[in-house]
């Protein structure tokens, strides 16, 4: 087949795919989750509805923490299509899309051929955590975008085709990759702050000293237009930055960072005296957090080993070939590639892998130093992408190398195969020895709580038990097929009876028998998602009490926002109440002199119960540190779900 046509041909492969598993059924459901999925979508809605595109606000109180490319994208989505599920996880979708067309190229270039390119493509699309992270409303999937858009500019850079004549003087760079990159990295810096810049300037120094030395390094940066690619930087970058630093100064007299009896000591606000956004996202979102000093600590961490772990979960099941890919990235026990290391004198393949090597350590590298959560592994996968779509692609002129290869291909299968053979064969125990509960069984009645683990990102997963795995047949019986059928047949097509004459056919149907599983598996996880999503959302009790809701009435979450914030999306409501739940998104902002008095006491609440307001309670009964509510009668039990309830002072009227 024509290159153009297998081109064209693959990436109509990789758009088709990714439009079955992130453009279609997965916008709609399940609903957004409590904490930051809906978080995030209700402050891209409050953005729309204060025509206010400098200051976030969540449930009308500032929400300095974090950075608006994010928020902006998801409000444009719904001023088109309306505040609505899908509009939220609209512009993750696109992202993805674009993450994955690009990495296509990158790789197809990288490593010339259209194959490799496809690898690439399939691996991003079916990686679980590629696509786990895709249905959360986080922006990591868009730093990752911009991470690559701005390395593969640098990689352009460094290819012979783009240098300039150099008639005198050091060779001048074409222009485009250069601002390309700037630009990815101030879209990058106003999505996720300075990691945006720290993290594609720290891989590309580093890459050019090891390449080229100091000296060369210098020489190098000097041809890369610095001065046009700064002010394009700025150009995007400090606006807003600007702007939101005039909009939120700091209030009263909220006091320093000190560092008192050995221990750093942070201020805390109190009302009226707090410091502005500079401070509170400069400082305390960025440095002290990465310190492990932020206020308030409403986080938790992950461990070490787990963390670097999950470089293998997330890039299931490809991640069987990880290591034979990162081996031939860097041949460090190779004398002659240690001769080339040190003489800087490595071929441009050589400079292209170890570009990929630096990227995909210096991120893990940095928050090993940190705190962390499970997604902050992401910027550190398309790299790893790339390492092992090349390593699968990969064909030798060589016979002995290429039986060398064959070998370690298939010794990967098998342990990949084995792997998905013992997790079948879970899938089919629990199956077969639990029973499917009534279909109106509410799951959290059947979970065993761990609330000590709900501040890691997956944590509420780690309540399932055997009891709750009744239902979840479905997804299980597909996990099953997935992982015990497809991988074993992935394996059984490279075994060596089937490469006489057809190697490269018959491993190549291998590898993409692999994708679809993994795809098979993906669609596995978002039903097994859909099943357990009412014990991370709201959403029920919002459609339960939205016919009954006026806008005089009165909604009280018991706990923290983030516990209960879909009933604020999809309510259209950003004037909740919260008791005993000043922490977490809403703390630093409500201590502005003009943040809305929404902080109820039991007191209060009790006093307000019998007047002629309705009020509606969100009630978690679960919930060890926020004892359930003595309130005077009468009280009404509205609607629950997912273990969570709505009272009311009031009965529902027909």
């Amino acid at each position: 087949m024509e290159a153009p046509a297998q081109l064209r041909r693959n990436r109509l492969i990789l758009v088709a795919l990714w439009f079955v598993f992130y453009g279609s059924f997965t916008l709609f459901t399940p609903p957004l989750l409590d904490d930051a999925d809906s978080v995030h979508a209700e402050v891209a809605r409050e953005m729309l509805l204060r025509h206010d595109w400098v200051t976030l606000y969540a449930n009308g109180i500032r929400y300095l923490e974090k950075a608006p490319v994010f928020y902006w994208s998801e409000a444009v989505a719904m001023s088109l299509f309306g505040p609505t599920t899908a509009a939220s996880r609209l512009p993750l979708a696109i992202a993805m899309l674009a993450l994955v067309l690009i990495s296509e190229s990158f790789a197809r270039r990288a490593f010339r051929t259209p194959r490799a390119g496809l690898y690439a493509g399939l691996i991003t699309l079916s990686s679980f955590g590629m696509f786990i992270f895709s249905r959360i409303n986080i922006p990591d999937i868009m730093v990752c975008l911009w991470l690559v858009i701005a390395l593969y500019a640098f990689y352009l850079t460094e290819q012979p085709e783009h240098a300039g004549p150099e008639p005198s003087g050091p060779r001048s760079l074409s222009l485009g990759p250069c601002l390309l990159f700037a630009a990815a990295c101030a879209l990058n810096i106003l999505t996720k702050g300075l990691i945006g810049i720290v993290f594609p300037v720290g891989i590309v120094l580093l890459y050019l000293l090891i390449t080229r030395g100091l000296r060369g390094t210098l020489t190098r940066l000097r041809q890369l237009h610095p001065a046009s690619s700064l002010a394009v930087f700025l150009l995007i970058a400090v606006p807003w930055h600007i702007l939101i630093a005039l909009a939120n100064p700091t209030q009263g007299h909220p006091g320093g960072v000190a560092f008192l009896n050995g221990h750093w000591s942070v201020p805390l606000p109190t009302d009226g005296n707090v410091h502005g956004w500079t401070w509170f996202y400069f400082v305390n979102e960025q440095v002290l957090r990465y310190l492990n000093l932020r206020v308030p600590r409403d986080y938790d961490t992950v461990p070490l080993a787990l963390f670097w772990g999950l470089c293998l979960i997330w890039l299931m099941p490809w991640s069987a070939f990880l290591f034979h890919a990162v081996a031939r990235a860097l041949p460090i026990r190779t004398a002659a590639f240690r001769q080339r290391l040190r003489t800087k004198t490595l071929t441009n393949q050589e400079r292209t892998d170890l570009l990929l090597i630096l990227w995909a350590a210096i991120p893990l590298l940095f928050f090993s130093l940190s705190t962390r959560q499970e997604y902050y592994v992401l910027p550190s996968l398309p790299p790893l992408i790339l390492l092992i779509a090349a390593w699968l692609a990969q064909r030798f002129a060589d016979s002995g190398r290429a039986k060398q290869h064959r070998a370690s291909s298939l010794r990967s299968a098998g342990a990949l195969a084995l792997v998905g053979l013992c997790a079948a064969a879970v899938c089919l125990y629990l199956i077969l020895h639990t029973k499917a509960p009534s279909q109106d069984t509410d799951l959290a009645s059947l979970l065993q709580q761990n609330p000590g683990d709900y501040a890691l990102s997956f944590g509420h997963f780690l309540d399932l038990n055997a009891r709750a795995m009744g239902l979840f047949r479905l997804p299980l019986a597909l996990t099953a097929i997935s992982l015990g059928g497809g991988l074993t047949l992935a394996w059984y097509l490279r075994r060596p009876r089937y490469q006489t004459g057809f190697e490269s056919t018959y491993v190549h149907a291998a590898n993409l028998v692999i994708a679809a599983s993994a795809f098979l598996f993906l669609f596995a996880s978002w039903l097994g998602l859909r099943t357990f999503s009412p014990t991370l959302t709201s959403h029920q009790l919002a459609q339960a009490i939205a016919p009954q809701l006026h806008q005089q009435d009165l909604i009280v979450l018991h706990g923290e926002y983030e516990a209960g914030s879909t009933l604020g999306f999809y309510l259209h409501r950003n004037d909740l109440h919260i008791l005993e739940g000043r922490s977490s998104n809403l703390w630093y902002g409500s201590f502005f002199p003009e943040a809305p008095k929404i902080f109820e006491t039991r007191d209060s609440l009790a006093a307000k119960w019998p007047g002629p307001q309705r009020i509606f309670l969100w009630e978690d009964p679960h919930d060890p540190d926020r004892p359930i509510l003595k309130l005077p009668q009468p009280i009404y039990v509205i609607a629950n779900s997912g273990g969570k309830y709505i009272l009311s002072n009031q009965p529902n009227h027909p």
